[in-house]
Order: structure tokens, then C-alpha cells, then sequence
């Protein structure tokens, strides 16, 4: 017997790079499907999806995304000149893709099913040396990079942060965003400023 999946569908934006939760994405739109996808998001208040390409590219014929994205809401926008729109995409919830479609104008659609999140954990007292050097980025950045609050204590967000600023393969980033466990994910963004010696006593 076959258990029903609620989905919704939410309109997709493949990209070469990943966005996480509670990140901040700029984007420039001049693609027809893109500019009208946006203005039907603004127009709507409803997000859009963004996931990191698998195969293919941002610009041209529909790509094929990995299929574990998160939800994008636009927070803000600014148009200088006809064709080109700028926005700022804010991370929501990570989903994974049941089913897509390719409009004919090659606007991606997708069925998807969101992924929760664990309930809030505190940063393990072993992994905590990754702190003084998040606090360090988040202060130098400021708000605009990264939105308050800022929940150092919160080990999905520390662990996201970090994995979307660390200099690794978007494929490697992709591999983060996918992780349930938050501990697992601090863990191994730990193992990795160890072995370059980017933590304070390395």
C-alpha cells in the first residue's frame, strides 16, 4: 500500500551554487521565465525554489537539479533598467522534489514535500571551537550578509552558516545541505577547518 505524500508546487530556479536556510541569495534575473517567475512571486507573496544544478546550466535549457533545495523568498528587489531585475532571496525550508515539469517557456515546476528540521540543539561543548571563528565572519559581514538574530547557540544554524562560507565544492555544500543531523554536519565542518588549520590552536 502506497502512502500519500502532501506536496505542493512551487516554481523552480536551478543555479550553480547552494542556498541554505535562513541564507542570503542576490540574484540577477534577465531570462523572460525568471523576470516573470519573480513578478508572479512578488505579485503572489509566494517563493520559489532553488536548487544547485546536477547537469546542465543557469542560463539556456531547463537544468537538472539535485533534488534537495530550499524554499526562496524574495525580500527585496531593485530594477535600474528595463529587463534586469535585482533581488535578494532569503533561504526558508529545505525540500526535496517528488515530481517536475518543464513549461514551454523551459520555466521549471516541481512538486515538493518539505523537510523538518530537528528540534533546536546547543552546539556540543566539543564542537564549539568552530564559534569564535563564525562570530568573527558574521561581525566582519555584518547584517545585510547575515540577517539577525544570530543563534550561536542553535547547532543547525551554526552549522549552516558555516557550510554555506566555507571555500568547498558547491557539490560538497550540496552533501551539508542534505544532512538531517545538525551535529553530524558541525562535525564534519569541523574535521575540514582542522585539517586546513582555520580554528584558533590549529
Amino acid at each position: 500500500m502506497s502512502i500519500a505524500v502532501e506536496t505542493v508546487e512551487i516554481p523552480l530556479f536551478p543555479l550553480g551554487t547552494v542556498l541554505f536556510p535562513e541564507g542570503v541569495l542576490p540574484l540577477k534575473l534577465f531570462e523572460a521565465r525568471y523576470l516573470d517567475m519573480a513578478a508572479r512571486c512578488m505579485r503572489s507573496n509566494t517563493p520559489f525554489g532553488v536548487c544547485l544544478i546536477r547537469k546542465g546550466a543557469e542560463v539556456g535549457a531547463a537544468a537538472e537539479p539535485h533534488e534537495v533545495g530550499s524554499i526562496a523568498r524574495i525580500a527585496a528587489w531593485d530594477m535600474d533598467k528595463p529587463g534586469l531585475l535585482y533581488i535578494t532571496a532569503r533561504g526558508g525550508e529545505r525540500f526535496r522534489i517528488v515530481a517536475k515539469t518543464t513549461r514551454p517557456d523551459r520555466l521549471l515546476t516541481a512538486h515538493i514535500t518539505l523537510l523538518a528540521e530537528p528540534p533546536v540543539q546547543a552546539v556540543p561543548q566539543v564542537l564549539e571551537d568552530v564559534l569564535p571563528l563564525l562570530r568573527a565572519i558574521v561581525t566582519d559581514a555584518g547584517d545585510e550578509a547575515f540577517p539577525p538574530p544570530h543563534r550561536f547557540d542553535d547547532a543547525t544554524w551554526v552549522g549552516y552558516r558555516l557550510a554555506e562560507i566555507l571555500p568547498i565544492p558547491q557539490l560538497a555544500r550540496q552533501r551539508l545541505l542534505e544532512l538531517d543531523d545538525p551535529i553530524s554536519r558541525l562535525e564534519i565542518i569541523q574535521a575540514y577547518l582542522r585539517q586546513h588549520k582555520l580554528l584558533e590552536g590549529d
